[in-house]
């Protein structure tokens, strides 16, 4: 909590949440954001969006989209990964390190940015249903329960993640990939240093999210469980419950 990204307990009428590198966004009941935390190139400059109804953030960048299917951009720019002004028909926005992901409600996806590494190039993915992104990666999930990926993953964890199958939900970290499956298990692939793969002994999930360097899954009790780097305590949620997602459980 250096920043003050934690401090948010005297926020109400939050309907969904998501935390940067130094700061915390949340989208209220109306459509308007709070933030916390220290900005960086003015990626928590977003006081004045509107009608937003989904937020993804980077280590430089937001990006919020709105109820009528466009797309707002605030911070770095520097690979153009703001410019979605011309966007439409968006149902889902994602953030890579530099670089911008948007799945219509066609089930294909743009994405523009930095493209170093080859991850907006998605041009050709068609029948996704769910996209997340990684620093230099981007990663969608088919409506067939398979996933796809653009970018620097190590080739033999592509080939792996290609391989699954009846996966319900993904989630992008660092340098890892989380997958939740139809039966409420957990698979993962990628750096698994401060063993934040180790999910696979984990049951009755309903979602997963990989952080940086570690990963939390929120089971059907409302409980949660997490694995990974925990120097900041962010793992510790074993007390945690009633916790829910809406929609999901």
């Amino acid at each position: 909590n250096t920043y003050g990204q934690c401090n948010v307990s005297d926020w109400t009428n939050i309907v969904s949440v998501i935390a940067g590198d130094t700061y915390t966004l949340g989208i209220k009941a109306d459509g308007t954001i709070v933030t916390v935390g220290k900005d960086k190139n003015d990626a928590r400059n977003v006081a004045h969006w509107t009608d937003i109804v989904a937020i993804a953030t980077g280590t430089y960048h937001s990006v919020g989209l709105k109820s009528d299917g466009t797309v707002v951009a605030e911070g770095n720019n520097a690979n153009k990964q703001c410019d979605v002004s011309g966007w439409k028909r968006i149902v889902a926005v994602a953030v890579g390190n530099a670089h911008t992901v948007g799945l219509k409600s066609d089930g294909t996806v743009v994405a523009l940015g930095g493209n170093g590494s080859g991850q907006c190039n998605v041009s050709e993915w068609t029948n996704i249903v769910a996209i997340d992104a990684g620093k230099i990666c981007t990663v969608g999930l088919k409506s067939d329960g398979t996933v796809v990926v653009a970018g620097n993953i190590a080739a033999e964890y592509i080939s792996k993640v290609s391989a699954w199958k009846d996966i319900i939900m993904i989630s992008v970290g660092s340098d890892h990939v989380v997958g939740l499956k139809s039966d409420g298990t957990v698979v993962a692939i990628g750096d698994a240093s401060f063993g934040k793969c180790d999910v696979y002994d984990w049951t009755d999930i309903v979602a997963v999210s990989a952080g940086g360097q570690y990963t939390i899954g929120l089971k059907s009790d409302g409980t949660v469980v997490a694995v990974g780097y925990n120097e900041y305590k962010q793992c510790n949620v074993s007390s945690w419950k009633n916790i829910m997602i809406p929609g999901v459980n």
